[in-house]
């Protein structure tokens, strides 16, 4: 019985090990993908965030009346724009993003997705829920076309009266060891909190009004929004992943410890007790 336990102890040690190599690649690729991505959101959270901060403070003086993606209605049906992973083997990244989103939903108001990913489309799509759009396979490396894709969609809809609020949700990049799931509201266009709005009139004007100047840079703002978002939640999805591939080939490591330790133990009942045997036998014969 302890040659056979020893047996399969060994075999556990080998499996184990299999499966340590591939956590442990999978980790370096996830490290090596994560500079890459880091590098580009950090290149383009510039835009990102000045486009945002721009049309906002445009918007703080500007008519609400005069364009329809700065009307604030009666919010009876919301569309969100879902950013996943097309991949697992990310912890929990996905699933966080998804509660965000669902804790959310009210009773009561109707709801409408595009989802990004195949992990929050097969789960959007599991449960019923309507998908005004479907972008598979591009969660690892979003390009701006993607984007424009998506923010005419949103707007489209949002322009047409089809949805009465617009929003994203994402996974935001704190750092390599923090990511944060994220819902921002895209549509209406919210106005900025601009404390110095008195003083930035005083030193700017558009041309030829700032409606006139909001009807260009509303698209640029939600595709450079979807764009900034898919990008974040790109790294993000990195991050997640090399963590958790970290982790795995850390518990992978315990494991076979461990096992190693029960075969030696094994390896010396089975000596101990055959130097039993042995001495027993030659008190015997004497």
């Amino acid at each position: 019985m302890a040659q056979m336990g020893m047996k399969d102890i060994k075999r556990r040690i080998r499996s184990i090990r299999n499966t340590r190599q591939i956590t442990k690649g999978m980790e370096l690729v996830a490290a090596a993908k994560l500079r890459k991505a880091r590098n580009r959101f950090e290149e383009t959270r510039a835009y990102f965030e000045t486009v945002v901060s721009t049309v906002r403070d445009i918007a703080a003086g500007s008519s609400s009346g005069k364009n329809p993606f700065l009307e604030e209605r009666e919010v009876k049906r919301e569309l969100f724009i879902v950013v996943t992973s097309d991949r697992g083997l990310c912890g929990g990244y996905n699933v966080n993003v998804i509660k965000e989103v669902i804790s959310r939903l009210e009773d009561g108001k109707e709801y409408a997705f595009i989802a990004v990913g195949r992990r929050g489309r097969d789960y959007l799509r599991a449960r019923g829920y309507e998908l005004a759009g479907d972008y598979a396979g591009i969660s690892e490396s979003p390009q701006y076309a993607d984007a424009r894709q998506i923010g005419d969609i949103a707007a489209g809809m949002f322009r047409e009266g089809r949805v009465d609020r617009v929003s994203i949700a994402y996974t935001r990049f704190v750092s390599t060891i923090s990511q944060e799931p994220r819902v921002m509201t895209l549509l209406p266009v919210a106005a900025g909190e601009n404390e110095a709005q008195g003083k930035t009139e005083d030193i700017m004007t558009y041309e030829p009004s700032p409606e006139a100047v909001l009807e260009t840079l509303i698209p640029m703002y939600v595709h450079g929004s979807v764009f900034g978002a898919l990008v974040e939640a790109s790294a993000s999805e990195q991050a997640a992943r090399r963590m958790a591939m970290e982790s795995a080939t850390g518990n992978a490591n315990k494991m076979i410890d461990e096992l190693i330790l029960s075969y030696n133990r094994a390896r010396q009942e089975i000596i101990t007790r055959e130097i039993s045997e042995i001495v027993g036998g030659a008190e015997a014969i004497e």
